[in-house]
């Protein structure tokens, strides 16, 4: 059996002005980065204003297992299926972090013989989109730093610097860091601490911008720090915004590359579900929505992260409103939900399944509260039985869920005809999107909501911590924006170890803190960290290159 990098080392891909070509995109709106990637020009977005927007389709899952189930590979598989099927579509996807490539999780591009390539490209630097918003974000610190150096005439206050640097890595050894250390030469001395780039407030704002204006305006409200008479300090006060969006000029613009199937994808930004809210950029889907019928794009990790701050934060930006909500599963999360061991999930074993659908029943519950509606994707393994199959498929039946068998890993979008033939007929049915809260509501009260309606807590402890921020947010009379909760992705709960649909639990916010920036207000719970760290066997163990420059072991 192949690997993924082999089988997309073996790709036939066409030159990215071919794919170009499909998409009726003028070649002064392409700006080639090598032969098979690309980026979209400004001028791309004024020729298509007027043009009628496609159905937006959104790709999210059920609690995964440790190991991911293959949400991007269905999302990749369908768009080859819509295909197959003679319709139009474009796919658009977050672009992968260093961090889970290098660590546990993986990269971003699919698998099997539905990915996105060139993957090694896609997985690694890209188009520098990450190391552009790494830049940014540091600067912005470097500027911080520099100004209490130089007499601190805002008075910024060292102890209370919200802002943290970055680096697109899994370093848990910089979590928290002193700075300035050496003498009066080498700054101010103070605590500080490094997040994944992912989880920045600047890749927030590059996906949530609408141009290089809104870009420029929200790197400016990025709230960094407080003087020493508790006013707030925003990143316009150090007059850096500037030179912080002329850094991120090009990386504003989405990445055009192609599928295994010579399908088009734009890949653009790519915020973490779990610590960030998840989604590509608005100007990607956006852009997608008016090159194609069907744009289908995804949202990271379960429904309880990514879909619901792309369909409450995201959609909210951007006057988005899905025609579809496509819901991945796998017998084999439902049967660790159902609290078969990992390494005991390729079994087969009924009762565990029948146990474990309580985690794809609160899934579809909850998709449906937005008014949209859902297709359940049963992501096929080998290891898969006809028993197993045939009690999802009467799961399904007594939800009254349309569902469909996908084998896009092994058959690519062959693999994805039954489930594209389902979206095509969900997004003609009627729509009747809304959203789950209204954010004028009081911070705790938006909480609230979230935690009911879609974890199913019965409650929610506020640490100090928390209570502390949430009054100072109200103070600075932020308080009237969505909520972006960081929680672990394995549960609906707070706490990675209740797994199915727990019942009986309170979320803990240990931490509220507002990104102004971005338009939203971030909601720390459980342990959650926004540095994550490498496992014992990091995946860059198996990473190479040979003395041609032809990598492997990358997945």
């Amino acid at each position: 059996m192949l690997s993924d990098i082999e089988i997309a080392q073996g790709a036939k891909m066409l030159p990215i002005a071919e794919i170009a070509a499909k998409l009726n995109i003028q070649n002064d709106e392409l700006e080639p980065y090598g032969r098979y990637k690309a980026k979209l020009s400004e001028s791309i977005y004024s020729r298509l204003e007027g043009k009628p927007d496609g159905k937006l389709v959104l790709v999210t899952a059920i609690n995964p297992t440790p190991a991911g189930e293959g949400k991007t590979t269905t999302t990749v598989g369908l768009g080859q299926g819509m295909k197959k099927i003679g319709k139009d579509a474009i796919i658009a996807l977050r672009e992968p972090s260093l961090g889970p490539v290098f660590g546990i999780k993986g990269g971003a591009a699919g698998g099997g013989y539905s990915q996105v390539v060139p993957m090694e490209d896609i997985n690694l630097h890209f188009t520098g989109d990450m190391h552009a918003i790494t830049a940014a974000n540091n600067l912005l610190c470097a500027i911080i730093d520099n100004h209490m150096q130089q007499g601190n005439e805002l008075g910024i206050d060292q102890r209370r610097i919200l802002f943290k640097r970055c680096m697109d890595m899994n370093d848990r050894a910089l979590r928290n860091v002193i700075v300035g250390l050496g003498g009066k030469v080498n700054g101010v001395p103070r605590e500080d601490g490094f997040q994944i780039t992912v989880a920045s407030e600047i890749m927030a704002i590059l996906c949530l911008s609408s141009d290089l204006a809104d870009l420029k305006r929200r790197l400016g409200s990025i709230l960094v720090a407080y003087n020493y008479s508790g006013q707030p300090v925003y990143a316009r006060d150090l007059k850096v915004h500037g030179a912080m969006a002329a850094l991120l000029k090009d990386a504003l613009k989405p990445n055009l590359v192609q599928t295994l199937e010579n399908t088009p994808a734009l890949m653009h930004g790519g915020p973490f579900a779990n610590i960030a809210h998840g989604c590509n950029s608005i100007r990607a889907t956006k852009l997608g929505l008016k090159l194609a019928d069907y744009c289908i794009t995804e949202a990271g990790f379960g429904s309880d992260l990514g879909a619901e701050k792309f369909l409450d934060i995201k959609c909210r930006f951007a006057g988005l409103a899905p025609s579809c909500i496509v819901l991945v599963a796998t017998l084999r999360a439902l049967k660790y939900n159902g609290g078969v061991p990992k390494a005991e999930v390729a079994q087969e074993n009924v009762e565990a399944l029948k146990r474990g659908l309580c985690n794809l029943r609160a899934h579809v519950e909850n998709m449906r509260k937005y008014g949209v509606p859902v297709v359940v994707a049963i992501n096929r393994f080998l290891t898969d039985t006809d028993g197993e199959i045939a009690a999802l498929a009467d799961f399904c039946r007594e939800l009254n869920v349309e569902y469909a068998l996908s084998e896009v890993f092994a058959k690519g979008g062959d693999g994805a005809v039954e489930l594209a033939q389902k979206v095509v007929a969900a997004c003609e049915q009627p729509a009747h999107f809304r959203f789950l809260y209204d954010e004028k509501l009081p911070v705790k009260e938006k909480v609230g909501i979230i935690a009911r309606e879609i974890y199913g807590a019965d409650g929610i402890v506020y640490t100090a911590q928390a209570e502390k921020m949430i009054r100072e947010i109200e103070a600075l009379g932020q308080d009237k924006l969505p909520i972006c909760v960081a929680k672990t992705q394995y549960s609906l709960s707070d706490d990675p170890a209740k797994l199915g649909r727990p019942t009986g639990f309170a979320i803990t916010v240990r931490d509220v803190r507002l990104s102004a920036g971005a338009g939203f207000i971030v909601v720390l719970t459980g342990d959650i960290m926004t540095m994550p760290g490498l496992p014992k066997a990091p995946a860059a163990n198996l990473i190479d290159v040979d003395d041609n420059g032809n990598i492997t072991g990358l997945f």
